[in-house]
């Protein structure tokens, strides 16, 4: 079975402040890969979202591609 990105480094939890690996996680537009070509659980996946779009609140990481 493959790991996730999550799992294979032993990340425990998703934080929002942590935007080098957020940024891993969206696409040149501005928008949140997939679980499914993330290669994440559903429980990462959800926990990933949740962080990045408290990133984006925060004004951490952009809404949109300019």
């Amino acid at each position: 079975m493959i790991q996730d990105f999550f799992s294979s480094n032993n990340i425990k939890h998703i934080d929002y402040k942590d935007l080098d690996i957020l940024r891993k996680f969206i696409n040149p537009n501005g928008r949140i890969i997939s679980g499914k070509r993330g290669g994440l659980t559903a429980k990462n996946q959800r926990a990933l979202a949740s962080a990045i779009k408290r990133a984006r609140f925060m004004g951490l990481l952009p809404y949109v591609a300019k």
